[in-house]
């Protein structure tokens, strides 16, 4: 049972459908929200009003995003949020980006895109897009399942995306648009809204151009919360794996943003791989942080202390092995909901191929379950063909001491800050 909105929800790993369509979880975020609903007509003032009431009311519920996993293009799905939600009951968790279009035009298969289970709060959902018209239908079809943040993507690199689909990155180029984006998005939903983004694109890479942004974005619209990737994009012949590692880091853009918006929250993004990390990031100030790819290569090393190094909370105390009891019951659950035998043992099973990194048996695990894939239709037997490759004392083990971070991270950050930004209020006036 889990508390929500002052609703106590009885949630369990029974067949998906059933959960995620669950009407009491839907009625509770309704009669939360109830009162809070407004039109576009209202001023920025007053939506301003109502967005720090939202993210209060969605504060007293969940301990705060100090520790978020990154959204991830076909990584962050259903089944790895599952996954993650077992290890770390209070990381904050985004879906995959989820282009408007999509949603609008996926009206009659929603199920498949939005759902989720209740034990997966908090949850953000991650939209892109370009269209305006389009981000307000798709932010009204998400409201009926009661996700507690609604992001808006200005920082994927991909061509896909900041090419042919003119968002994502692209965007931080048209801090207007943006603007109106988040307030189109504000007024369609009951939840907070915060801004995903880089510190730069291509040559527009200075402090004081980021500053605009932020600036810009923030007057225009109700958004308080920005999540800033550390590194600038290049759009033009970088893959989105080089751009997040061949754009140098600038972990001084972002304090410096601390310290010249102590109106706004700001997440950091980019570069952390260990909880030591992050909490060596706060230590410094940080407001919170989010983490990518370390989450998920390494999900029992970094997500298993998250709720004890980080939030000061118990462990969710499961070995590996009471790990995988639930989560096959959750996966057997599922196959093939979506039809056309999707999702498959693959696709269920992909997120835990990454459970037993650095560990006895790992190689020969993966060797095992290559194997399995051509034969096992059902989670169960997938675990049984499998399972035997790592040593007891790897599943029945509590989680190690967390890894070591690097210790030079934000050495000397403090020293290296842009000189101040000097608000130029025109800029707004004419934008």
């Amino acid at each position: 049972m889990v508390k929500f909105a002052g609703y106590s929800l009885i949630t369990s790993f029974t067949p998906f459908r059933s959960v995620i369509l669950e009407k009491n979880c839907r009625l509770a975020v309704n009669l939360c929200y109830k009162n809070l609903n407004y039109s576009r007509s209202l001023s920025t003032h007053t939506n301003k009003d109502i967005l720090h009431a939202k993210a209060d009311m969605v504060a007293s519920h969940y301990l705060p995003p100090w520790f978020s996993v990154a959204p991830m293009m076909d990584w962050t799905d259903h089944h790895y949020r599952t996954l993650a939600r077992l290890i770390s009951k209070h990381a904050w968790l985004y879906t995959e980006m989820l282009a408007a279009e999509t949603i609008v035009y996926q009206k009659g298969n929603l199920d498949r895109f939005l759902a989720f289970s209740p034990e997966q709060h908090p949850i953000v959902l991650q939209i892109g897009g370009s269209n305006l018209e389009n981000i307000a239908k798709a932010t009204e079809l998400s409201n009926e399942y009661g996700y507690d943040e609604i992001n808006f993507n200005c920082g994927c690199p991909s061509p896909r995306v900041a090419g042919h689909g003119c968002f994502g990155a692209r965007l931080m180029l048209d801090p207007k648009f943006v603007g109106e984006a988040m307030s189109v998005i504000a007024a369609n939903t009951n939840v907070p809204v915060s801004v995903k983004c880089r510190i730069g694109v291509d040559d527009h890479d200075s402090y004081n151009e980021l500053c605009d942004f932020i600036y810009k974005v923030s007057s225009l619209s109700p958004t308080k919360h920005f999540i800033i990737h550390s590194r600038k994009a290049l759009l033009n012949g970088l893959s989105p794996a080089e751009n997040r590692t061949i754009p140098p880091l600038k972990y001084e853009y972002y304090y410096a943003l601390l310290r010249d918006f102590p109106d706004l929250t700001f997440t950091l993004n980019g570069g952390i791989n260990t909880v030591d990390e992050v909490n060596a990031a706060r230590r410094e100030g940080a407001h919170c942080v989010m983490v990518g790819r370390a989450a998920y290569n390494n999900p029992w090393y970094t997500l298993g202390h998250v709720d004890t190094a980080i939030y000061g909370a118990p462990s969710s105390g499961l070995t590996r092995r009471q790990v995988l009891e639930q989560y096959q019951v959750y996966g057997d659950s599922i196959l093939g909901t979506y039809g056309n035998n999707r999702p498959n043992v693959r696709d269920v099973m992909k997120p835990l191929l990454n459970l037993f990194w650095s560990e006895p048996g790992n190689g020969l695990w993966k060797r095992k379950a290559d194997a399995a894939f051509l034969k096992c239709t059902t989670v169960q037997s997938f675990l049984e063909e499998t399972i035997v490759a790592i040593p007891d004392t790897v599943l029945d083990s509590p989680i190690e001491d967390a890894p070591a971070g690097r210790k030079d991270l934000f050495a000397d950050v403090n020293n290296l800050l842009p000189p101040p930004y000097e608000t130029r209020e025109e800029e707004v006036l004419y934008a």
